[in-house]
């Protein structure tokens, strides 16, 4: 057989051997897969978000450290 037939055919048959993947069901949503990594990405905004808020409920201690004092 000649190369200018097999070749072309070859491919054929490689590529009638791919399928399309089949596509998720529409009722159910995707499941997450990267959860660990968003975790950890998350944990120290979380830590920082709830420094914030503790500092900002804090009552302000400089203005009684500043306030002249009667003497």
């Amino acid at each position: 057989m000649n190369i200018r037939v097999v070749l072309p055919l070859t491919a054929l048959l490689a590529l009638a051997g791919c399928n399309r993947p089949v596509p998720p069901a529409p009722d159910k949503p995707p499941e997450p897969q990267a959860t660990a990594l968003r975790d950890a990405m998350q944990q120290p905004l979380d830590k920082a978000k709830a420094a914030r808020d503790m500092l900002e409920k804090a009552p302000d201690t400089r203005a009684a450290d500043e306030a002249p004092t009667d003497r």
